[in-house]
């Protein structure tokens, strides 16, 4: 069976490359820094000389490399951002700066993978369907078989997790605590017999029981070899799978982007998954796979909790690496997380002008399953929280308590908030006087940027985020 034509579709709906969940894409901090200086400086400045431009290409070229985005990748890029910004006499136009921004971004997102990586698993039209999931020992296959489990159930689908590395001690039996961790059904066996008929009775199993998705938990190991690349060959000859995802570690760098290229060379991967995505690394697995492969990135892990997965989206990724924020990507959150109600009370306040620390905390719970507010201010171009605001969850936590130390009052006019009444604040919220300033300067930030949304254009955004 030809794997892909023909099949129908799974459409998930539009969501953010990197969901809630997330400690976001901190592998992209330091490359986003960089790039966006030198494209700020682009954008603001008049007229465009082909030396300024050679010279723009000089440091983005020193930034994708410090990010361990593999050589070639970088070279190529920056030659077709080149010949575009020259051939189309971008130079010469009447906002150069932004016409060349436009052909950085529009490069990046092919980069990334293009349209390819933003379609939806394929589907058979007669149910099972199969996705192998393939990759390196110790890449996270199996907790990622759990969690697209977890996000194929949430979309309609009914997956069953079949474990079938037979290789390593305990791998079914950890496959099993897994699945029934994300809340899917698992095959569960004693481990023996042959991967391939394994894989066999999991299509069959899942048939006569009604499950329409099978994720085959395939065998990994620490360096490719040819015993694990013919196993994969026959369970994928024999179980025509729509989908073969590669499991990468995106923390490996360019050996994941190697291992990569050596399993789509042997076994034909339709699609790459990257796992811990909101790791430390420097991005570059992310930036270089997709062109090192010709297989589009599918899927990005960004956190540890099984429902920390998300549709790889490359041009919103694009976008954010640019510092450019993703909108949509905070309205898809805020549509999960507000509740209807008191985001229509919210918005009745914005629109008269009024954003009270009253309503700054009844926020704060609800921000809670965003995910941490540095992300979502970071989604909204332009906006920066303070340097060295801490809001992650405890942060949260400890915010909520010194506005509840409040009088009511004071929750609604903070500029009743003198040092007297800080002091005695911190008593009561088990704080510092310090913290209680902190908390009052990141609300003085968040009204700036709720302002602006409850204003004139920002109506209609405004609306969105709210999930309205």
């Amino acid at each position: 069976m030809r794997a892909a034509r023909g099949r129908a579709e799974l459409r998930p709906p539009r969501t953010s490359p990197f969901h809630a969940t997330t400690g976001d894409a901190n592998v992209f901090d330091s490359l986003t820094e960089r790039l966006t200086s030198v494209l700020d400086r682009i954008r603001s400045g008049g007229r465009i000389t082909e030396a300024d431009l050679d010279r723009a290409l000089r440091e983005i070229r020193l930034a994708l490399l410090e990010a361990d985005v593999a050589f070639k990748v970088v070279r190529d890029f920056l030659a077709r951002v080149r010949e575009r910004s020259l051939g189309q006499e971008v130079l010469k136009s009447l906002s150069p700066g932004q016409q060349v921004v436009g052909v950085v971004r529009d490069e990046l997102i092919a980069l990334l993978g293009g349209e390819e990586a933003a379609r939806p698993p394929a589907t058979n039209p007669v149910p099972p369907t199969v996705y192998m999931l393939v990759g390196l020992q110790g890449s996270g296959k199996t907790t990622t078989c759990g969690k697209l489990g977890r996000w194929l159930a949430g979309h309609g689908r009914h997956p069953l997790v079949a474990p079938v590395d037979l290789q390593r001690p305990a791998a079914v039996l950890q496959a099993i605590q897994v699945a029934k961790t994300a809340g899917v059904a698992a095959l569960e066996h004693d481990g023996s017999g042959d991967p391939v008929t394994r894989s066999e009775e999991a299509v069959e199993h899942a048939r006569h029981k009604g499950f329409d998705v099978v994720l085959l938990d395939t065998a990994g190991r620490l360096h490719v070899d040819e015993e694990l690349m013919d196993e994969l060959a026959r369970i994928k000859a024999r179980v025509a799978p729509a989908e073969v995802f590669f499991v990468a570690d995106a923390m490996t760098g360019q050996d994941a982007v190697r291992s990569a290229a050596a399993f789509h060379e042997r076994v034909g991967v339709t699609g790459v998954i990257l796992t811990k995505l909101d790791g430390d690394a420097r991005g570059g697995a992310a930036l270089s796979v997709a062109a090192v492969t010709g297989v589009p990135i599918r899927f990005a892990g960004v956190g540890e909790k099984l429902d920390a997965l998300e549709p790889f989206d490359p041009a919103r990724m694009a976008q954010r690496i640019l510092g450019m924020g993703d909108v949509l990507g905070l309205v898809d959150r805020a549509r999960e997380a507000f509740d209807e109600e008191k985001s229509a009370r919210l918005e009745r306040s914005l629109r008269k002008g009024g954003f009270t620390l009253e309503q700054f905390r009844e926020s704060l719970g609800q921000l809670k399953n965003m995910g941490p507010l540095e992300q979502l201010v970071g989604m909204i171009p332009g906006a920066k929280l303070p340097a060295g605001a801490e809001v992650g969850g405890r942060q949260i936590v400890r915010m909520e308590a010194i506005i509840s130390s409040m009088t009511k009052a004071e929750r609604g006019d903070h500029r009743l908030l003198n040092g007297s009444r800080r002091k005695r604040i911190a008593r009561g919220s088990g704080t510092s006087v310090q913290d209680v300033n902190r908390l009052v300067k990141q609300y003085l930030e968040m009204q700036k940027i709720m302002k602006k949304l409850g204003k004139g254009a920002g109506k209609g955004r405004l609306r969105q985020l709210l999930g309205r």
